[in-house]
């Protein structure tokens, strides 16, 4: 069933937004950060960042993450005006539109805002392929001058449905693990070879994260001390401020 009628939008939205808040409150979660401080409650209001993690993952920051400071870009398919009130009323900001599809208003709209907030994007939505960045946001960072935070994002328990992207919906009361590497810096003059350059720079670091927090996952939501310092220097030091050489 398609809801298109407005009414029906905003009565959804408001019951989405409400059960979200309920059923993500009850996990525990682990926040680590691989270099400098970079979350938003961390940083001062001077200092803002695009932060960018896997679409399979967009269930789980709404619950501590979601504030007016932090535009998110919600594509104009069929069902994102729902899924843009839903995000509306869980107190983000919202730019419509897609980097990878001309959209060049959502590419204005996150230009504007990013002068004075943070961008939080799914580098590989919003049909894929999963977990394999676009070259939009390395864009968006050039000309926003804003780093980019890999963010690697995951959860012990939770079903994943059988989408492009294997969604994943976290069981109650599991742990959520939250990863971010160092920030990557893009210059403002780049070319597309060095697009392609910063564009594996941050794909990289965001698997190394993935595959990081998923091992803690695995381990009930605490560190493994054994395995994780070594790969946690590699991450830190794959995902820091680049230069590229031709």
């Amino acid at each position: 069933m398609k809801i298109r009628r407005p009414w029906m939008i905003n009565a959804v939205a408001f019951i989405a937004a409400w059960l979200v808040r309920l059923w993500i409150g009850t996990l525990r979660y682990r926040v680590e950060t691989l270099g400098p401080e970079v979350w938003p409650h961390q940083v001062g209001p001077d200092r803002h960042f695009i932060y960018a993690f896997w679409h399979e993952a967009m269930l789980l920051p709404v619950y501590h993450f979601a504030r007016p400071d932090i535009y998110v870009l919600v594509s104009r398919h069929a069902d994102g005006q729902l899924i843009a009130e839903i995000c509306r009323r869980l107190g983000f900001s919202l730019a419509r539109g897609s980097t990878s599809r001309g959209g060049v208003e959502a590419v204005r709209q996150l230009l504007r805002a990013g002068k004075g907030a943070h961008l939080s994007l799914t580098p590989d939505g919003p049909l894929g392929p999963r977990r394999e960045v676009q070259p939009g946001i390395i864009y968006l960072a050039a000309k926003t001058g804003l780093p980019i935070v890999p963010v690697a994002i995951t959860c012990r328990r939770a079903w994943r449905l059988r989408s492009w992207d294997r969604f994943i919906i976290p069981r109650p009361w599991t742990h959520g693990i939250y990863i971010a590497a160092s920030p990557v810096s893009v210059p403002a003059d780049v070319d597309r070879q060095q697009i392609e350059h910063y564009r594996r720079i941050v794909q990289d670091s965001m698997l190394r994260a993935t595959e990081l927090a998923e091992r803690w996952a695995e381990n009930g939501g605490t560190r493994d001390e054994g395995l994780g310092a070594r790969e946690e220097k590699v991450i830190s030091m794959g995902a820091g401020t680049s230069e590229h050489r031709g």
